[in-house]
């Protein structure tokens, strides 16, 4: 895959990260910085082999607080040194993705998307009336 390529599927991005662990050894491999249906980057400490098959886990909170893990594969496409120092970013394509990363996207997409308000009360323009000289009962006056 060229990575002057145009991306023809949107991605998602996360304003904080996912953990995403490895499915046999439950050892970290980095945080998830975007997600769509065909791929992820995921962010790490260390740069990623490429046209490797990886074996992941994401661990989902669940209802009372017990987590849910989401396994899948994926194929790591490109990996290359971030901005930030001690970090690398690597592009990995789904192989297969299970319905709930399906459900995941359509979740995250939901929570982040801006969505109009559908009941914005008029503006209210602040009166233009003098002001009345009442005194505040609450108020204390010094003599």
């Amino acid at each position: 895959m060229n990575m002057l390529n145009q991306r023809s599927i949107q991605r998602h991005q996360l304003p904080y990260y996912l953990n995403v662990f490895n499915r046999y050894t439950d050892k970290p491999l980095g945080f998830i910085g975007n997600l769509s249906e065909g791929g992820l980057m995921l962010i790490s400490p260390y740069p990623m082999m490429t046209d490797v098959r990886f074996d992941m886990r994401l661990k989902i909170p669940g209802q009372h607080g017990q987590l849910r893990c989401v396994d899948f594969s994926a194929t790591c496409l490109w990996s290359r040194e971030d901005v930030t120092p001690g970090s690398f970013d690597s592009g990995f394509a789904l192989i297969s993705p299970p319905a709930e990363i399906r459900d995941m996207i359509d979740a995250l997409h939901h929570y982040f998307s801006f969505r109009p308000i559908q009941h914005i009360p008029p503006a209210r323009l602040p009166r233009t009336d003098p002001p009345t000289h009442r005194v505040d009962q609450d108020r204390c006056h010094g003599t």
